[in-house]
């Protein structure tokens, strides 16, 4: 086995650089697992906090610095969000996974050496956006590991079953176990023009309070769910019928303050709407669309999840 020699004096680590730069794919893959950004930064702190407790000679051992910091990091996903689950039974009202401003996507490819598994893939703009999120939420901590670490981010089994735990065999039930889950909730495939278009008209008749037109853009079975956190006023349970959920939006549009703008912004990839007041973001709104019409609504206003999107 062949040793390295340390940097020269005055010299920066030539090799920090590669293991910093690992940080937006660790972001990328914990921000899958747990659905929270913050949740995520938090994890991928701890997992480099481990790796420079390391003394030099082992970190120099380590033949592939990003494969250990992805699997260190993924572990601690995994053990997160086994409490995860416990906290969010004592949340008030209901969860949502924590939305993204912008296109927040890091990384490009997949591991060195990671077999394509051709079944079945999801791309990573998709795997991003809140319907995808939150049919992972129903998943357990080890079916959500497997899936996104093997169909989104394209490692092998062997490489999944030594974070898991178990058995590339097992892994491989797990991911299939995930996948029927998101083929049941996966909707046909609308073009990117029609969501904005569907997402605007339905701005514009919100804002005019138009009950016949919002009726006409939402599901007949369409679903709005809410994400104060105990934090801000926001409906608790979620409201059932493209119906009920127009006579729902009017009476907001009815109470909404002079000085709220609602803007159209891009939430978790996908057409979105936001709620600005006094330049700070109070509510963003993400929707699912298909063909013509809105299936699912998404309103985060808990201000912990939304410091990213006045900050930037």
């Amino acid at each position: 086995m062949t040793t390295r020699s340390g940097p020269a004096p005055g010299r920066l680590d030539p090799g920090l650089d590669a293991v910093m730069g690992e940080r937006r794919q660790l972001v990328n893959v914990a921000y899958r697992l747990l659905g929270s950004l913050a949740e995520a930064e938090d994890a991928v702190q701890e997992t480099y906090a481990r790796w420079f407790a390391m003394p030099r000679q082992q970190r120099d051992a380590i033949v592939s610095p990003g494969a250990w910091l992805t699997t260190v990091a993924s572990r601690i996903c995994l053990n997160l969000l086994g409490s995860a689950r416990v906290r969010r039974e004592r949340y008030v009202g209901e969860w949502i996974p924590e939305p993204l401003p912008d296109r927040t996507e890091w990384i490009s490819g997949r591991p060195a050496g990671a077999a394509v598994d051709p079944a079945d893939r999801v791309t990573l703009d998709e795997s991003v956006s809140m319907a995808f999120l939150v049919v992972l939420e129903s998943m357990t901590p080890a079916e959500r590991v497997a899936f996104v670490l093997h169909d989104v981010f394209r490692y092998s089994f062997a490489e999944v079953a030594e974070i898991v735990g178990r058995s590339p065999a097992a892994c491989r039930q797990l991911a299939s176990s995930a996948r029927r889950r998101i083929r049941a909730a996966r909707p046909s495939a609308t073009p990117a023009a029609r969501r904005v278009a569907v997402v605007r008209d339905f701005r514009q008749a919100w804002e005019a309070k138009d009950i016949g037109a919002l009726i006409g853009l939402l599901d007949a079975g369409a679903t709005a769910v809410a994400d104060g956190g105990g934090l801000a006023t926001t409906f608790l349970h979620p409201i059932a019928g493209g119906e009920q959920i127009a006579h729902a939006w009017v009476e907001i549009a009815r109470r909404r303050p002079a000085d709220m703008t609602f803007l159209e912004r891009t939430v978790n990839g996908q057409p979105g709407l936001v709620a600005r007041q006094g330049g700070v973001t109070v509510t963003v709104f993400a929707f699912d669309v298909t063909g013509d019409r809105i299936r699912h609504i998404w309103v985060v206003r808990n201000p912990e999840k939304l410091r990213r999107w006045t900050t930037g």
